[in-house]
C-alpha cells in the first residue's frame, strides 16, 4: 500500500514508533492531570492556573524551538525536549503518589513541560522531510497525523481505565516512560546516516524569515489564512460545541463524547485517504476547495435538527480537516527553504496555536450573548473568506504545484531549488491538534476535546 511505504525506511519507522508511544502518553496525561488536581483537594481555579502555566511557555518557546531545530537538527532538539519531559514527569509521578495536589509542585512541572513542548513542536514538522524522499512525504505526514488521531480517539478511554484502577500517579509514570521511549527512538534516528542541509555560500542571497515575511506573498497568505481560520475553529471546538450539545441538542455527557468521536473518526479517515494519494499536481487548489467545503460542514452543525445531523456534519468536517491538513502541510514542507524549515514551522505553529486562547474567549462572549449557533457560522466564514481570497492569487494556486503544471517556481527568492527530501534537503497537528494539536501547521486545526488539558504533539 502506498500509505505504508514510509515504514520501509528505518529512520521514519523509529520516529513513528516513538511518537505513537508518546502520543498515547499524551492521552494518559490529558485525562490524569485534571482528575488528579480536582480529586486531590484541588480546585477548578488551581487547574486553570496549572493549564495556563503550561500553555504560556509552550507558545513562547515555539520560535525558539524553530531556531534550535534549524541550528542543531530537529531530532537533536526533539530528543533533548523528550528527555527533559521524561525526567520532569517521573519526578511529578513520585510527588503525585503522595496524593496531594500542591500548587508549588504543579506549576514548576507545568512550566517545564510547556516549554519543552514548544521547543519540540517545530522539529516535529521539520524532521519528516529529512527522513523521506519527496514522493513518500505525503504518506509520511498522513501516518504521523493518523497516529495522533488514533491515540486521541482510543487513548482517553484507556487512560480512564488506568486512572480508575491504579490512580493518576501511574498514568504520569507511564507517560514519563513514553517520553523516554521517544527520546531513545530519536537517538536511533540521529545515529543513522541522514542527509545534511546544503551549506549556503557567501553570496549574500540566502533567504531569511524576515526577508520572506516582506517578500513572499505565499507566506503572507499562509498567515492571513491561518490566523482567521483558527480564530473561528478554536472556539467552535472548545466552547460552542459543548454548549450546543448541552443546550440545544439536550445531549448527555456520553452524547457529547459521541459528537467529538464523530469528528475524530472523520479526521482519521481523512488522513488515511490523503496517505493513499500520490503527489497532487495542484495541492493548494485541492486543499483550498476541501477547506471551502469544510466551512459549509462547520456552519451547518447546529441547523440540521438534532444530534444525528450535527454528528454527520462533524464527521464530514473531521474528514476534510484531516485530509486538507496533510495536503497543506506537505505542500509547505516542499515549498520551504530547507535551512529555514524549523523557524517557518515555528512561526506558522505560533500563528495557529497562539490564536486559540483568543478564539475561546471570543466564543465565550458570543455563546453567552447569542447562543452557540451563530459561532458555528462565524467559524465557517472565517475559514471560507480567507481561503476564497487566497484562491484569487496566482501564487497561492501555484503553491506546491509540480513543475509540469506551472511555469513558476513556488520556492521563495534566495533558495537554491525546490525542497526534495531525501537528498540534502528539508508535519501532527491539532489540537491540534490537537492533538492537539493536533497540531498545528494546519490552515484550520481543531484539537480533540480535552487536548487543552494535555499536550498536542507533532502533527
Amino acid at each position: 500500500m502506498r500509505g505504508l511505504a514510509p515504514l520501509r525506511r528505518g529512520g521514519f519507522r523509529l520516529l513513528f514508533a516513538g511518537q505513537l508511544a508518546s502520543n498515547l502518553g499524551d492521552a494518559l496525561y490529558a485525562v490524569a492531570l485534571p482528575w488528579y488536581v480536582l480529586a486531590a483537594h484541588g480546585s477548578p481555579e488551581t487547574l486553570g492556573i496549572v493549564l495556563a502555566a503550561y500553555g504560556v511557555p509552550r507558545t513562547a518557546m515555539l520560535l525558539v524551538g524553530g531556531q534550535a531545530s534549524d541550528r542543531w537538527n530537529p531530532w537533536t532538539v526533539m530528543m533533548a525536549a523528550d528527555a527533559v519531559r521524561a525526567v520532569a514527569l517521573a519526578a511529578f509521578a513520585a510527588t503525585a503518589a503522595t496524593g496531594t495536589a500542591r500548587v508549588e509542585v504543579l506549576i514548576p512541572v507545568a512550566l517545564v513541560l510547556g516549554a519543552a513542548e514548544g521547543t519540540f513542536l517545530p522539529g516535529a514538522f521539520a524532521i519528516i522531510p529529512r527522513l523521506l524522499p519527496s514522493e513518500e512525504l505525503q504518506a509520511g505526514n498522513a501516518l504521523a497525523s493518523g497516529s495522533t488521531q488514533l491515540t486521541a480517539f482510543v487513548g482517553p478511554a484507556l487512560a480512564g481505565i488506568l486512572v480508575a484502577a491504579v490512580g493518576p500517579a501511574s498514568a504520569f509514570a507511564l507517560d514519563a516512560v513514553t517520553f523516554a521511549l521517544s527520546a531513545a527512538t530519536l537517538l536511533g534516528v540521529s545515529s543513522r546516516d541522514l542527509p545534511e542541509l546544503p551549506v549556503e555560500d557567501d553570496g549574500g542571497d540566502a533567504p531569511t524569515v524576515r526577508g520572506l515575511l516582506r517578500s513572499s506573498r505565499v507566506l503572507q497568505l499562509m498567515l492571513l489564512i491561518t490566523i482567521p481560520a483558527n480564530l473561528g475553529v478554536g472556539g467552535e471546538g472548545e466552547v460552542a460545541l459543548p454548549a450546543l450539545a448541552h443546550g440545544q441538542l439536550h445531549a448527555s455527557a456520553a452524547g457529547y463524547g459521541a459528537l467529538v468521536a464523530m469528528f475524530g473518526a472523520g479526521a482519521l479517515a481523512g488522513v488515511l485517504v490523503a496517505g493513499q494519494l500520490g503527489r497532487l499536481r495542484r495541492p493548494a487548489i485541492v486543499g483550498s476547495i476541501g477547506l471551502l467545503v469544510e466551512a459549509v460542514f462547520i456552519s451547518a452543525v447546529p441547523y440540521l435538527g438534532g444530534a444525528v445531523g450535527a454528528g454527520a456534519m462533524l464527521l464530514g468536517f473531521g474528514a476534510l480537516n484531516g485530509f486538507c491538513n496533510v495536503v497543506m502541510i506537505t505542500a509547505f514542507q516542499r515549498w520551504a527553504p530547507p535551512q529555514l524549515m524549523g523557524r517557518l514551522a515555528g512561526l506558522l505553529t505560533l500563528s495557529s496555536m497562539g490564536i486559540f486562547p483568543v478564539s475561546s474567549a471570543l466564543a465565550g462572549v458570543v455563546v453567552g450573548a447569542y447562543g452557540p449557533a451563530p459561532f458555528f457560522l462565524f467559524a465557517g466564514l472565517t475559514t471560507a473568506i480567507p481561503i476564497a481570497l487566497g484562491l484569487t492569487q496566482q501564487c497561492w494556486r501555484d503553491y506546491g504545484a509540480t513543475p509540469s503544471t506551472t511555469s513558476r517556481t513556488p520556492a521563495p527568492t534566495g533558495t537554491r531549488a525546490l525542497v526534495t527530501a531525501g537528498s540534502a534537503s528539508i508535519s501532527a497537528v491539532t489540537s491540534a491538534t490537537s492533538a492537539g494539536c493536533e497540531s498545528t501547521l494546519s490552515i484550520a486545526s481543531r484539537p480533540p476535546s480535552g487536548r487543552s488539558a494535555g499536550r498536542s504533539r507533532g502533527q
